[in-house]
């Protein structure tokens, strides 16, 4: 039955009707199920007002209009099919579906009087040509908004109470359940769970790296609590652990015992012309809005947690900071990550050179990203020896203690897959079981029923027996020491120093001794003598010191000191070419054993500030060469020679096989311009006696 309304023109009938549905939330969607209902019940709606064409959009079910939210697919539809003309009415539950923030609705409105659409809730219809209805939709649309804003005031107000009382969980982290009441968590029974969760910790302890406890738990197919959700409820599930999961295990402090809220606070910004929120990075602990400690019972303790989150705060790899990469790597540096620059403070890295990239070199970067200088580099190779003997002073007495620790901790790892996997042994004996029982409960006769609880527990029997068969294998490799094994463990903790220096020993394993007594260290150069001063932070809170001559650098001594002045001599006469071509006739060589070049010439002396020569063509024109000379006079180079033999010819020589270097006006003057005139006439070389015509007699009394 069509029913008529005075608002509702013949026009608006000629147009469709559009339903608009939507829900806040996913949850809203799976429980709500009676708004859903009745918001599709519009269409029925719409269809007694007279009209025949009517189109339900429903693709906001669980979207959030809220400022912030993200772009509601559904609306923007809404907006273009009313902007075309296409629409005769808007209908929807009431206005609240529609105006959740000012801009929305003030943008429908607008649409809606332009184009002669009419708006309709669950009692009235509206149209916007008419003052009295804009007025009303303006004061629901002002009211709805309003509302949106003091209930979520409100409900954010008392979950910050109940937060601030330690009270309020969203998602409890695996190896935790709340009580029965909601208002405190504890360890959870299953001895399965609290086994796994503490053999993160136990395994980051023994690696110092969230990888490599990553991949100790893929290598052994050993799987970790995670929650899943679905139902309404969260169970456990059992599965291998990613590396994410393992590093936000580590950061999470709720399993040191802390309570924290607002770890990831939450704001909004502007992007792309549009208000959107943004989750912020994760505070730390003391940061956030709510933060108790000892609020219930801890899988470590708190120090651990901090010792933890420093480890893989220096384990991190960020480029251009001032933090060293302290995880322990094959690298020959046996300090890397524990030295500190004593001039600026910050801490120094390691590089490796060399031909095959081992020799390590201590090195402060200072202020040199900023365009400025290096603060401390030294070799590292003599460091580390020199401390390597320091160190074994100290802890080689404990050597005996270190033996027996190492007999005991043989078949730790065994110890803790054989635990891991026994507590899954007997949840998988209690499924298998709990599947027979079921099963064996059904009447037999309802074979619909009972091949399925069949086939279920054979899938636990046949998953109990895989199992059995990997608690089998790690029990088997566990190992009995033989009386000789642990005479020989005894003897190395009497000789350290020896297994210390073999080759055998990794380097891995120094490093973990040292990062294990040793804090940090800090050094410091005395630029007058050259002697560098160590002090050492020792983990019980000690601290010692000792000095030594600052290793000498390969490239500071890959010149001698006469080459260098030498070089020096040359740079304002010769390009680098010639300079080379002089030390190598001398024999002269690099530091590295290797013969000079035109490119070695050029480095070293922009390594020791030596400008090149700036006027060499200049200086070509007054002071030449031998083969300039006698070209010049267009002689041999066999007269210059006699020439300078015969002492007439005046000639100057940096080093020996330098070039010659003879001044212009030399040639010029006499004697040598009539010796060479008399030699051009005649063909023959006189060196006395031999004067030119053009000059004027010192004694004409005498002719």
């Amino acid at each position: 039955m069509i029913v008529s309304h005075p608002k509702i023109t013949p026009q608006h009938l000629a147009r469709k009707a559009v339903v608009y549905l939507r829900q806040s939330s996913p949850k809203q969607v799976q429980d709500n199920l009676q708004s859903q209902r009745l918001q599709y019940a519009l269409r029925d709606k719409a269809i007694t007002l007279g009209f025949q064409d009517v189109d339900i959009i429903d693709g906001d079910l669980g979207s959030s209009a809220s400022l912030g939210a993200k772009v509601r697919g559904g609306f923007t539809q809404l907006l273009g099919t009313v902007a075309l003309g296409e629409v005769g009415m808007v209908l929807s539950i009431e206005v609240a579906r529609l105006s959740r923030t000012d801009k929305d609705w003030c943008h429908l409105l607008e649409l809606c009087q332009v184009f002669d659409t009419l708006i309709a809730d669950a009692d009235q219809i509206y149209d916007l040509s008419t003052m009295d209805d804009q007025l009303v939709l303006g004061i629901k649309g002002t009211l709805s908004v309003v509302e949106l804003k003091v209930i979520k005031s409100r409900l954010l107000r008392g979950q910050e109470e109940k937060a601030r009382r330690g009270e309020l969980f969203r998602l409890v982290a695996p190896g935790y359940q709340c009580d029965e009441d909601g208002k405190r968590i504890a360890k959870d029974p299953d001895n399965r769970v609290r086994t796994a969760i503490e053999l993160v910790f136990t395994k980051f302890r023994e690696t110092w790296s969230a990888r490599q406890t990553h991949l100790w738990f893929i290598a052994n197919q050993v799987t970790l609590p995670v929650n899943r959700c679905g139902n309404g409820k969260t169970t456990i599930g059992w599965q291998l652990p990613t590396l994410t999961f393992i590093g936000s295990m580590l950061k999470n402090p709720i399993y040191a015992g802390a309570y924290v809220y607002g770890r990831k606070p939450t704001k909004m910004i502007v992007s792309e012309g549009r208000i959107v929120k943004r989750t912020g990075r994760t505070l730390p602990p003391e940061e956030c809005r709510v933060f108790i400690r000892d609020h219930h019972e801890a899988y470590i303790s708190w120090e651990e947690f901090e010792e933890n989150r420093r480890m893989l705060r220096s384990n991190a790899l960020r480029f251009g900071s001032d933090e060293s990469v302290s995880v322990i790597r094959e690298g020959h540096g046996l300090l890397s990550g524990l030295l500190r620059c004593g001039r600026c403070g910050k801490k120094m890295h390691v590089r490796y050179w060399g031909k095959s990239g081992t020799a390590a070199r201590y090195l402060c970067a200072g202020d040199f990203q900023n365009g400025g200088m290096y603060c401390i580099g030294f070799g590292g190779a003599t460091v580390d020896r020199r401390f390597s003997e320091l160190l074994l002073d100290v802890i080689s007495p404990y050597g005996l203690e270190a033996s027996l620790k190492a007999i005991e901790s043989v078949n730790s790892e065994v110890d803790h897959k054989s635990a891991v996997f026994e507590k899954q042994l007997q949840q998988l004996e209690y499924e298998a079981q709990r599947a027979f029982e079921q099963y064996n409960a059904v009447d037999a006769r309802h074979r619909l029923v009972a091949t399925e609880l069949e086939r279920r527990w054979n899938e636990k029997l046949e998953e109990l027996a895989r199992s059995k068969k990997t608690f089998e294998d790690i029990i088997n490799q566990r190992q009995t020491l033989t009386a000789e094994q642990k005479q020989q463990l005894l003897e190395m903790g009497g000789y350290f120093k020896q297994v210390w220096h073999s080759d055998a020993c990794p380097m891995e394993a120094k490093k973990k001794i040292i990062r294990t007594v040793i804090e940090e260290i800090v050094v410091q150069l005395d630029e007058s003598t050259q002697m560098l001063q160590f002090i050492i932070h020792w983990k019980g809170g000690c601290h010692t010191e000792f000095r030594m001559e600052k290793p000498r650098s390969p490239v500071g001594k890959a010149t001698d000191l006469e080459d260098v002045e030498l070089i020096r001599k040359m740079a304002d006469r010769y390009e680098d070419g010639e300079i080379a071509r002089v030390l190598n006739k001398l024999n002269r060589r690099t530091g590295k054993g290797l013969s000079w070049s035109q490119s070695r010439v050029a480095d070293l002396r922009r390594k020791h500030g030596i400008a090149s020569a700036p006027n060499l063509k200049t200086r070509g024109q007054e002071i030449l060469s031998l083969a300039q000379a006698a070209s010049s006079c267009r002689v041999s180079d066999t007269t210059i020679r006699k020439l300078v033999e015969a002492k007439l010819l005046p000639m100057t020589q940096v080093a020996p096989w330098a070039p010659w270097e003879i001044r212009r006006a030399d040639l010029e003057a006499e004697p040598v311009r009539g010796i060479i005139e008399h030699l051009r006439r005649t063909g023959k070389l006189i060196v006395q006696g031999i004067v030119s015509e053009d000059q004027r007699p010192l004694f004409p009394q005498n002719q």
